[in-house]
């Protein structure tokens, strides 16, 4: 075996090779300018690269243009993440500077990024508080138009738009374009006119047939976060809804539900009411399909103050001929039936009004005569004027019932004496008793009919006070707000369905009822029939209603109440003394009893069933 030697020689060898490589190396060795040229050429690569995935992060690219706007690099590698749409990024409107733009009666703000509202106040209006009024603030709404583009999905609200305002005659105009040249952008328009609270709002493309993806029509996703602006913010919610218009005039809306979700087809309008304040978007040309969601944000009414409920609205836009161009308007105002009907676009029914003959009465008839005697009297009188011309008109429906509970009045010793008679027999007291006040003119559903022709006037003043904007913020006697309701004492803790609070014009009406009832109940509850309601609970039942469930509903409809069933009394008082003489119904109901009776078809059949049920009864009486 050879044994293995040390070789110098070998050694000498290495080290000079080793020599040799580190020389090469440190002649080779970049400069500093070398090492920043290509630092800056990596991060170019790498942005290059993120640019070519499905989605983009359209934020971060943004920001490094207008953290660093000289940096030619950083906007290189934006332009490169944007596509096409890089020409807007590079603009010096790509910051967040908002345009302020108005007239009398509305401020608005408009941000530079995504080009739509992000804030709008009227003018005119204070909340309880004594603070503005916004519609829109702080990020409770927002405006987003989502497209496609070189298979990507491209949202509005995070790109830049370019501001420019002009005026056109009287009227404001503010341009926003997300432009990808001089020739080439998206456009919103928005055009303000003096004292008005309808804005024209356009959405437009030029030139970007070929760019834009038409394949599927670019989705306009519209939001808002109602906030709460009166003292109950259970009755605000009440009467805050997301309400539309389709198909050429009909309306539907979505409940109060905790989350509501619905569709439409051919929609024309989308309103976010908000009680006393609406933002509505309307358009010319309809949307084909719509999609909404409301979800009730008030849990807690001690708790969750901020708000009252989110809504939310889907609504495509067609391409046609590869550009989007939509002709819209959008309400920024309150929900005032005078100022809504004024627009003749259906929009008076955003106002809940009542449906039917509700509705006709309060259109044709309340709303006018209120805001007549409005004019030129103070509101609280107004309510008290126009409730008195009210009950004057129903006198005569007044009168009816009571002439008949005067008649059954008169009949009532011959109904006992026939109840005493036919005790055992419930069959032919029926029969006799029917046939005493055909015979007498009377009848017990006499009484019942011209109430019930009170009940569309009872449930129209129901809607119309909630609704009527003229009495919000308006005062009388104590209470401060006639929209609302009166507080005269604030309890330290809260009674379910009743408040924490105590309302004095409900007492005074369920006082009033009370009196009103155990004068028309009192007698019926003497003659009662066996199987009729219980006419004593019913007169008790109404007052303790009007207590509970009015003490949170507007006073101007508490008080609308009290005086209606004061006048009441006194129309009454004044039929049974001075109009009504129960000796003179008396002698006519003895010549009317005397005088032959024909029967109609119907009481014939009525009179044939009852005989034949009395002789069954009688058949199974033998047979036991």
């Amino acid at each position: 075996m050879e044994e293995k030697k040390f070789d110098l020689n070998s050694l000498i060898g290495f080290i000079l090779i080793g020599i040799i490589i580190v020389y090469m190396l440190y002649q080779n060795a970049p400069t500093e300018e070398e090492l920043q040229e290509r630092a800056k050429q990596e991060q170019i690569d790498q942005e290059e690269e993120d640019a070519g995935q499905p989605t983009l992060d359209l934020s971060n690219t943004q920001e490094a243009i207008v953290a660093n706007p000289a940096d030619s690099a950083a906007t290189a590698a934006a332009q490169n993440a944007l596509g096409a749409f890089a020409y807007s990024a590079g603009l010096p409107s790509a910051t967040e500077n908002i345009t302020v733009f108005e007239n009398d009666v509305l401020e608005l703000k408009v941000s530079n990024q995504g080009g739509y509202i992000t804030e709008a106040r009227l003018k005119e209006f204070v909340t309880y508080k004594d603070v503005p009024v916004y519609l829109i603030k702080d990020g409770n709404a927002s405006l987003d138009l989502v497209f496609n583009h070189q298979n990507r999905t491209l949202h509005s609200k995070e790109l830049f738009f370019e501001p420019t305002v002009s005026q056109e005659g009287d009227n404001k105009v503010l341009s926003m374009k997300l432009k990808i040249s001089p020739t080439q952008y998206l456009e919103y328009r928005y055009t303000l006119k003096p004292g008005d609270y309808m804005m024209d709002f356009s959405v437009r493309t030029q030139g970007l047939s070929n760019v834009m993806d038409t394949s599927n029509d670019a989705v306009l996703h519209w939001e808002l976060a109602g906030y709460r602006r009166a003292k109950s913010v259970a009755y605000e919610n009440r009467y805050t809804e997301l309400i539309w218009e389709y198909e050429g005039g009909k309306d539907d809306y979505l409940g109060q539900q905790q989350r509501t979700t619905d569709e439409s087809i051919d929609v024309t309008y989308v309103a976010f009411k908000q009680h006393f304040f609406t933002s509505i978007l309307l358009t010319d040309k309809p949307w084909k399909t719509a999609s909404f969601v409301s979800e009730n944000l008030v849990e807690d009414e001690d708790i969750d103050t901020l708000y009252t409920k989110k809504f939310k609205a889907e609504l495509p836009l067609a391409y046609s001929g590869g550009e989007l161009s939509y002709d819209m308007d959008w309400y920024y105002g309150p929900t005032d039936y005078k100022i809504l009907n004024a627009y003749d676009r259906n929009l008076d029914e955003v106002v809940p009004l009542g449906w039917g003959i509700f509705g006709w009465i309060n259109r044709y008839l309340f709303i006018p005569l209120f805001g007549f005697l409005s004019s030129f009297l103070p509101y609280g009188i107004a309510i008290i004027v126009m409730t008195i011309l009210v009950r004057l008109a129903l006198s005569p429906v007044t009168y009816k019932s009571y002439l008949s509970q005067a008649k059954m009045k008169v009949l009532r010793p011959e109904i006992t004496e026939i109840n005493e008679k036919h005790k055992d027999n419930a069959m032919k007291r029926q029969q006799e008793t029917m046939a005493l006040y055909r015979k007498a003119g009377a009848s017990p559903m006499a009484g019942c009919i011209p109430a019930l022709l009170q009940l569309p006037v009872f449930y129209a003043l129901f809607q119309f006070f909630p609704s009527a904007f003229a009495l919000r913020q308006k005062s009388f006697l104590w209470a401060e707000d006639l929209s609302s309701y009166d507080t005269i004492y604030e309890l330290p803790f809260s009674i379910p369905l009743y408040g924490d609070h105590i309302s004095l014009f409900p007492i005074l009406a369920s006082i009033a009822i009370f009196f009103y009832m155990t004068m028309t109940t009192g007698q019926t509850m003497q003659q009662q029939q066996p199987g009729m309601p219980n006419m004593k609970f019913i007169m008790y039942i109404s007052p303790l209603f009007m207590l509970v469930f009015f003490n949170n509903y507007a006073s101007g409809l508490s008080l609308y109440y009290f005086i209606s069933n004061l006048i009441t009394i006194g129309i009454m008082l004044v039929i049974k003394n001075y109009i009504i003489d129960e000796d003179k119904i008396h002698a006519k109901i003895q010549e009317n009893k005397k005088k032959p009776k024909k029967q109609n078809r119907f009481q014939r059949k009525m009179s044939e069933m009852m005989e034949q049920a009395e002789a069954q009864q009688q058949q199974r009486g033998k047979k036991k």
